[in-house]
């Protein structure tokens, strides 16, 4: 028997697959004619494996279309369904990824189909999705709760990895030497169990059955380094794609940071707002600049990243949806990847491209100006944007730290009252040595001199009234586009 059939990395491992402890509770729901099912759980755990499983020993009783939200085709067939219900069961799998009517819709469908039962004209449903899928379910159709059969596949005891284990040892011929540790390095994962084991055989060479019983010792270490060499082949390009960002610069290494703050998590989906609470400050101010808007624009527009990585804007639910991309992503070099990916070694010395600096009365200017950049990935220092990052500290040391060495350049919206007023004057007070090395960027709104800016240094000239209409175009044509052009 070969070695690839025992410990199965991909697709169904029919010889070692272990059912989870309720299994036949899922099984027993699936098979209910007309009640919607949903199965969650993290990467790793088995959740499409056991539906395959429970199709198979079905197959003779109930057919079942099964479609992948990852799948272009599959999709299709969805909204085909969603357009023209009819009888029939459907798995769903990946129901996360789908836009927000797809399941607004589907969520209908399965609750009419729970409300007729078995003799329903729609289709049965079986969803499956990443942690909080149920929950996300239940939002959207709350009654649906008690005629729904929400089902969560938790990572694998101790008992079931070792069940995996035993069942390729006698497979193979083949007793493991320590295969606690294969345990403690999975941590319950099914699929990096398989990895793991089918890892130690090879290093031993053992790529079938052995005709005499062979005793398989590994170094857990050397296991990892060989995993993880393996799968540098696959996903290091990805990573240093996501780490880039939409719009390189080797300044921009909010994604870089988030990244690794990311690999020191173990449950996965990962909350972005707790995340963002636990961490040290420098990588919370990394991940709160990413996750309103540049994070999900960053994973939709790139198809390598969109079929890799999965964001909520709205829930902050942020997962690694292949558990083989987790695993490396736990054991990166990080020092050796900032390096590859073009950051310079002093890369830390600003914590923002840019800093806006501007009176009260003109905030409407600065808001259009701070999320258009941040659109663009930019780091962009606008008070609203990290009041939480700075609770229970002094605006004072902060604004003067910010405008005197954390940002690289300062844009300023210069009128009356950013003369007049305290905290604006402070700031001035705070980046007047970047006037002198032109890394200020000022922005006349009226004709105002300033004691330490120069009335010959070149800014823009932006004249506008509250609440005009086409402001946020003016602001990206008259302004954005020329901050872009010094500070790129």
């Amino acid at each position: 028997m070969e070695l690839t059939d025992v410990f199965v990395t991909e697709g169904l491992p029919y010889l070692t697959y272990v059912k989870p402890p309720n299994y036949h509770e899922i099984l027993v729901d699936v098979k209910k004619k007309g009640k919607p099912v949903v199965i969650e759980g993290q990467s790793g755990t088995g959740k499409t494996s056991t539906i395959l499983q429970i199709l198979s020993e079905l197959k003779s009783e109930i057919e079942f279309n099964y479609l992948s939200a990852r799948k272009r085709d599959d999709v299709v067939t969805i909204l085909k369904l969603i357009n023209d219900p009819k009888p029939g069961n459907y798995v769903i799998d990946d129901f996360h990824r789908l836009v927000d009517n797809f399941k607004i819709a589907l969520s209908n469908i399965a609750k009419i189909a729970a409300d007729e039962g078995g003799d329903s004209n729609y289709p049965k449903l079986v969803i499956i999705g990443i942690n909080q899928t149920g929950t996300e379910l239940l939002n959207i159709a709350p009654d649906i709760a008690k005629r729904c059969g929400m089902h969560k596949i938790k990572p694998g005891t101790e008992e079931k990895i070792n069940s995996i284990i035993e069942r390729g040892e006698g497979l193979l011929n083949i007793k493991f030497l320590r295969s606690k540790s294969i345990y403690s390095e999975s941590k319950g994962d099914y699929w990096l169990t398989q990895l793991i084991c089918q890892t130690i055989c090879i290093q031993n060479e053992v790529i079938n059955t052995q005709k005499e019983l062979r005793i398989v010792s590994s170094n857990m270490k050397d296991v990892r380094k060989s995993i993880i060499e393996r799968l540098e082949n696959s996903y290091q390009s990805i990573v240093k794609e996501f780490c880039r960002g939409k719009r390189f610069r080797p300044s921009n290494n909010a994604y870089i940071k988030f990244l690794q703050s990311v690999s020191k998590m173990n449950d996965f989906p990962i909350d972005l707002n707790e995340m963002a609470a636990n961490v040290d400050e420098t990588y919370r101010i990394a991940i709160n600049s990413i996750k309103d808007h540049r994070l999900s624009v960053h994973i939709k527009e790139k198809a390598i990243l969109n079929s890799n990585f999965y964001y909520s804007q709205e829930t902050k639910l942020f997962n690694i949806e292949d558990p083989a991309l987790q695993y490396y992503i736990k054991h990166i070099d990080w020092k050796k990847l900032y390096k590859e990916c073009g950051f310079h070694k002093n890369n830390g010395q600003h914590t923002f491209d840019i800093a806006i600096s501007f009176a009260g009365e003109n905030r409407e200017v600065a808001e259009e100006i701070a999320y258009t950049l941040r659109l663009l990935d930019y780091e962009v220092f606008y008070d609203r944007l990290y009041e939480d990052n700075y609770l229970g500290s002094s605006w004072g040391k902060e604004f003067e730290r910010i405008f005197t060495s954390d940002s690289k350049y300062v844009i300023c919206l210069l009128d009356v009252n950013h003369k007049n007023k305290i905290w604006p004057t402070f700031e001035r007070e705070c980046f007047s040595e970047k006037v002198q090395s032109n890394e200020v960027i000022p922005i006349f709104l009226d004709d105002t001199k300033f004691v330490g800016i120069p009335q010959d240094l070149i800014g823009i000239k932006f004249k506008y009234n509250n609440g005009e209409k086409n402001l946020k175009d003016r602001v990206i044509k008259e302004i954005v586009f020329k901050i872009i052009n010094k500070v790129q």
